[in-house]
């Protein structure tokens, strides 16, 4: 049983849960902030050569991973290489984009409605971003328009392809990028410089695409799922006028006093980042298993190539635990249409964040939706029939307020 919360046009509810609004909640860099040690190393592993562009860096370079199964060696080794930088990405995901497409996966076994095109775009910071849009076949009326917004360590390809299609063949265009330093984008793996400018970036890029003639007077939404969830935040508090519609899938947008590390720590922390912000000292969990509750599709996580899951960099940590302070301070500025969905059982960013957000942000026209037993990663890795209900909600919630345009 779903528990479905609206509110529109009228004074907020009492609290959703029995439990204080100042609980702890488990936020992302839980797993990351409170202790520091040298990650394991395989003394038998042989390590890769470092190109001329590393040789010189503090980065640490990517760890191998386990096996993936069910493909060649071949694969593997191709997976297995440096993914500091852009071209190294982009050749993996080139080379398992077949792969990925046979998977027994709902997301991927639908078939591809509309045009799908993709290509890069330069910032007005140098980086080469890659975009990507799925449109409706020509002919079919367009509803309006979603962008996304990416999580932490992830990409708009893989999963995402399978999201994108299922919106577009309910009338609407999807547009989306990856993040400076994430998926086929420019920039070094899993580093972010200045959270602010993952926003800037956001703005600069889907304010152009915008532009396009296909999208002129239509509504158009934003969509941030975990960390994107943040960004989309971030780009909101920065232009309040400008989206139709904000959907938020598991957001990351608060962080409570006693989740946060020890002061001594923190200030060790932010200290480490100046000196060297891109070295990898944070440890890093296998989050599969606290974003997947489906068994098969946890497994599936592994052919996610691009996705950053190596040990977060020091300035990221920073970057990702400021942006949430501000977001915090700011939360009642939020006036948007929201439609916030998150699993009930989620450990990764606790309902209780969303339940937040949805009390104190000003928006008169608000959603939240909690799911019962559904984990993070509610749109990938749930049973079938919860991923279809939840694409529903969506559906439901933008035909409603596009109909009203």
């Amino acid at each position: 049983m779903d528990l479905s919360f609206t509110l529109r046009f009228r004074p907020p509810y009492p609290s959703l849960s029995s439990r204080k609004l100042d609980s702890p909640i488990i936020h992302p860099l839980k797993k990351f902030l409170p202790t520091f040690y040298r990650p394991e190393t395989n003394p038998n592993a042989k390590p890769f050569p470092m190109s001329s562009r590393t040789r010189h860096s503090t980065v640490v370079t990517a760890k191998l991973n386990k096996p993936i199964d069910d493909v060649s060696e071949e694969l593997n080794l191709i997976a297995w290489q440096n993914l500091d930088h852009a071209p190294a990405r982009r050749r993996v995901r080139s080379a398992f984009i077949q792969v990925q497409q046979q998977l027994d996966h709902p997301l991927f076994k639908m078939t591809p409605p509309g045009k799908t095109y993709e290509w890069y775009e330069r910032n007005s910071r140098g980086l080469e971003i890659f975009c990507k849009r799925w449109i409706p076949e020509p002919g079919v009326r367009m509803k309006g328009a979603v962008f996304f917004s990416h999580g932490y360590g992830d990409t708009c390809t893989f999963f995402f392809e399978g999201i994108a299609k299922r919106i577009v063949a309910s009338g609407y265009g999807v547009y989306a990028l990856d993040h400076p330093g994430f998926g086929l984008s420019e920039g070094l793996h899993g580093y972010i410089p200045s959270f602010d400018e993952l926003a800037d970036n956001v703005i600069e890029l889907f304010t152009k695409i915008k532009g396009r003639p296909e999208l002129r007077g239509l509504p158009c939404f934003l969509l941030g799922q975990s960390m994107g969830g943040a960004v989309a935040l971030k780009v909101h508090l920065k232009e309040p006028r400008a989206w139709d519609g904000i959907i938020l899938v598991a957001p990351m947008c608060r962080i409570a006093a006693d989740v946060q590390p020890p002061a001594p720590v923190l200030k060790a922390l932010i200290l480490l980042s100046k000196v060297m912000p891109k070295a990898k000292l944070l440890p890093q969990k296998d989050l599969a298993a606290l974003c997947f509750r489906d068994l098969k599709k946890r497994k599936m996580a592994d052919y996610n190539v691009v996705c950053y899951n190596d040990q977060m960099r020091l300035k990221t940590a920073v970057e990702l635990l400021n942006a949430t302070k501000d977001i915090e301070k700011q939360v009642e500025k939020v006036s948007s249409p929201l439609l916030i969905l998150h699993g009930a059982a989620d450990k990764v960013t606790d309902p209780l964040v969303s339940q937040f957000l949805y009390q104190k942000a000003s928006s008169k026209d608000k959603t939240l939706k909690l799911y019962e037993g559904a984990y993070h990663s509610i749109l990938e890795g749930e049973p079938d029939t919860k991923i279809f209900a939840i694409f529903d909600d969506i559906i439901a919630w933008l035909d409603s307020r596009c109909s009203a345009k």
